[in-house]
């Protein structure tokens, strides 16, 4: 028996259905990571860590611009480089992406900025925060994992640390002359 059916007030396909339910839940995702984001951002404008700070990039939460100063007593010392760390929609169970924005010179840095650290890739954990990821990333400066190096120049150097700072300030000046 035919029904009397007003094909204007048909229900959508279950297609376009999964694609609201989709846009929802990425919608409640968003406003999750967020709230999460806030909070650490509270965390690092209150905390005392000395040679780490990161700020949203405007007014998009979801991309920083992070700050870190080289580590005292290493050839890093009274160096400052900026990072961009982008944070995916599955933040914090996904590493953010975090690159050098300011050319860095180490065997754990490639030449566009990528880095080699481990709790970035698959020792990832939900219990990181920005905070934490930049003080890692202080950290590596001083201590390199020279047996997995994305640049083997600088790995190569690095067992001479008066060649390798003397290249390394070199570079950062000549680099971060090219900025201003």
């Amino acid at each position: 028996m035919a029904q009397n059916v007003n094909p204007h007030s048909a229900p959508e396909p279950s297609s376009s259905i999964k694609t609201n339910e989709d846009r929802l839940r990425l919608s409640k995702d968003n406003h999750a990571v967020t709230k999460r984001l806030q909070k650490e951002l509270m965390v690092l404008m209150m905390g005392a860590e000395k040679g780490v700070s990161a700020f949203p990039e405007g007014e998009n939460f979801f991309k920083w611009v992070g700050t870190i100063t080289g580590p005292v007593g290493t050839v890093y010392e009274d160096l400052t480089y900026k990072l961009s760390l982008e944070f995916p929609n599955s933040y914090p169970y996904s590493a953010p992406v975090v690159r050098f924005t300011t050319s860095c010179f180490h065997p754990n840095v490639d030449t566009a900025g990528n880095i080699c650290l481990d709790i970035l890739r698959e020792k990832w954990s939900a219990l990181y925060d920005v905070r934490t990821i930049l003080l890692s990333i202080q950290s590596l400066l001083g201590e390199p994992n020279i047996n997995s190096p994305l640049n083997p120049q600088a790995s190569h150097m690095w067992a001479n640390q008066v060649q390798f700072k003397k290249h390394l300030h070199e570079t950062y000046h000549k680099e971060n002359s090219k900025d201003k």
